[in-house]
């Protein structure tokens, strides 16, 4: 009787090869975020003198001078 082996550990990682339109996706889905970002940079921001409820400098506020009011309904 003659032994014959199964396919060893070399064969079976050689066997998996990630599908060619996962890496298209993953290419194209980092170009898409890479271009939002180059866009982003160049704009700039939307609103630069938006600030949150309360605050009326530019310097930001401290921990202790943040208001807590979420609107609860209390």
């Amino acid at each position: 009787m003659e032994q014959t082996t199964g396919p060893g550990y070399g064969a079976r990682a050689a066997g998996f090869a990630v599908p060619p339109a996962l890496w298209a996706f993953l290419f194209l889905l980092g170009a898409l975020f890479l271009g939002a970002y180059a866009v982003g940079q160049a704009v700039g921001p939307v609103a630069p003198g938006m600030h949150g409820p309360g605050i009326t400098g530019e310097a930001p506020a401290r921990d202790g001078e943040t208001p807590m009011e979420h609107g609860g309904g209390h």
